[in-house]
């Protein structure tokens, strides 16, 4: 929708010289229905004024995600000759959006949109301090994404990633309640100004820019287009970060920053123009796994999650599948077993030539060659072994955290006495949901799945020195695994938060490997996403937790009466 187009009002006006104008408006956004921010959406109450020559604003769909940066075209800046009243209005320069039909220069005229005789202070993003200001703001846009609630999953705003002329990055923060007046005329790679707005501390969980204060919209903010060609910005800045860096920041809930390197698998292959990726298994796990390395850095673990996986694939595709630079935004660094890099809602994905960070290295590794084929792309960092008793003295460390690991042990005996089960998703093995009449799987949002029933096994193991429960997921129920007692066997052993509790010692068994089998190249179990509030234990470790009780009781029991 074109703001310059004349169409049905309901109580809001654009204002120019001379001319008045009406903007298509639509609802309410006090309820509790979602807006849904992608579509054009409407304004509710809010004056948009313009004077002089002005460039007309035209809603398009906004994408959330979108890694695309956009720079705004220039155009030529309103003309300083006065500006002639209309009625008991005055005009400001540019497209103005929000204010409750009120830009705000002077405190006298409550519910008018008025030209100021002085000059507005512009603040730079350096000196941005918590409170409110009545000051101006110029920026680029370079990102913005939806904030949801991770308990209530209600959508509580949208984020952003701004730069100014000064190259500070900063974190913007529009409320839910002003959706709907802002959202609708911005675009990734625009520029703009602000009036009237507050400073608020910056959470101290997973922050994506350096300034401990974030931009948010206040009940009066004015938001212009800047029309201004003379102000420039940069396209977009980036925090990049290497292995050192991410290994000493893993675990910390700190800040997010962005890593660079050269591809060396895709979901477990070697990338070449014959490598084709499975769109539908990647829409139904939401999930690509990249190994990655820096010039001659340790190779690292992408995991590409939702928005980010689906952005790469796209990518990835486009390229024939010889992409070699790979640059990720906003990373949570993890250990699972080994460092792993998580991607997280603002993530975004940059291949070979999509910016010059990804150009620069990309030229760096045609002519290094031979530092960058320094690690073969079949090895990968595997699990670190420990033995039973290094686990369980693991566990008891105040410092531990959730973690996978490699162990040897002998299967002792298959315990008797539980028929647990849950029926899960064949594509993700996530606990399926009942319908009316089908199975459902919220992870891969299907609205019709295949059940497969994935049964609890308890095995007691050993080793040379300590005895140990281990229990495991799969399609295999307790009789089959009784042909493999006295068998030693490799386990992936995953330390869950509830064996850090001091609740169980019982250990949840994420893959058995046949003896010939060679050492895994990756960790199954997926990478949980902490900035969406899932910092719990996924679904088999809560029922190992439920049903490790029962053992444990069981084997008391049995004590007791021997």
């Amino acid at each position: 929708m074109s703001l310059s187009e004349s169409k049905k009002t309901s109580g809001e006006a654009v204002v120019s010289s001379g001319l008045v104008k009406s903007v298509d408006t639509t609802g309410d956004s006090s309820g509790d229905v979602r807006p849904n921010i992608s579509a054009s959406t409407k304004t509710s109450g809010e004056a948009v004024v313009s004077s002089g020559l002005v460039k007309s604003v035209v809603q398009t769909d906004v994408s959330f995600g979108d890694g695309t940066s956009q720079r705004s075209e220039g155009v030529a800046v309103a003309p300083s000759t006065p500006v002639k009243s209309i009625g008991r209005n005055r005009a400001l320069s540019g497209i103005s959006i929000g204010g409750r039909g009120k830009a705000h220069v002077s405190p006298g005229r409550k519910g008018k949109a008025i030209a100021s005789d002085k000059a507005v202070e512009v603040i730079a993003f350096k000196d941005m301090t918590p409170g409110l200001h009545e000051g101006e703001l110029q920026f680029r846009l370079i990102h913005f994404w939806e904030a949801w609630n991770s308990l209530t999953k209600v959508l509580i705003g949208v984020e952003m990633l701004l730069i100014d002329k000064e190259e500070t990055v900063i974190q913007g923060f529009i409320p839910f309640g002003k959706i709907r007046t802002y959202v609708p005329h911005m675009k990734a790679g625009g520029t703009y100004r602000l009036h009237n707005f507050s400073g608020s501390t910056s959470k101290t969980n997973y922050r994506v820019a350096d300034p401990n204060v974030t931009i948010t919209f206040s009940w009066n903010s004015v938001l212009s287009e800047l029309v201004d060609s003379s102000i420039c910005f940069l396209e977009d800045r980036f925090r990049i970060h290497r292995f050192e860096e991410f290994d000493a920041a893993c675990d910390m809930k700190g800040d997010l920053y962005d890593y660079i390197g050269h591809i060396k698998l895709v979901n477990g292959e070697v990338p070449s123009g014959s490598l084709l990726l499975d769109e539908a298994k990647i829409a139904a796990s939401r999930r690509v796994d990249i190994h990655v390395q820096t010039h001659d850095d340790p190779v690292l673990k992408l995991c590409l999650w939702d928005q980010a996986a689906s952005e790469f694939w796209k990518k990835f595709k486009a390229s024939g599948g010889t992409a070699r630079v790979i640059l990720v935004t906003t990373l949570n660094p993890k250990r699972y077993g080994v460092l792993s890099l998580s991607s997280m809602t603002p993530s975004r994905v940059f291949l070979d030539s999509d910016v010059q960070e990804t150009r620069s290295y990309l030229s760096w590794l045609s002519s290094n060659l031979e530092v960058a084929n320094r690690v073969r792309a079949d090895v990968v960092v595997k699990p670190e072994e420990a033995t039973l008793g290094e686990l369980l003295s693991y566990m008891k460390k105040t410092s531990a955290k959730v973690a996978w690991f490699e162990c040897t042990a002998t299967i002792d005996d298959v315990v008797h006495g539980s028929k647990w089960y849950y029926i899960g998703c064949g594509e993700c093995h996530t606990k399926a949901t009942k319908g009316p009449t089908i199975l459902m799987c919220k992870k891969c949002g299907k609205s019709e799945i295949v059940g497969v029933a994935q049964y609890l096994s308890k095995l007691s193991v050993y080793d040379h020195k300590d005895q140990a429960f281990f229990v495991l997921l799969g399609s295999a129920v307790p009789q089959v695994m009784l042909d493999t007692i006295g068998q030693t066997r490799k386990f992936i052993v995953k330390i869950s938060t509830h064996n850090l509790e001091g609740k169980t010692q019982t250990l949840t068994v994420t893959k058995v490997l046949p003896p010939e089998d060679p050492a895994p190249e990756g960790i199954l179990g997926e990478a949980a996403d902490e900035e969406k509030g899932i910092e719990s234990e996924d679904h088999a470790d809560d029922s190992v937790k439920r049903a490790t009780d029962v053992i444990e009781s069981e084997v008391a029991k049995r004590a007791k009466c021997g």
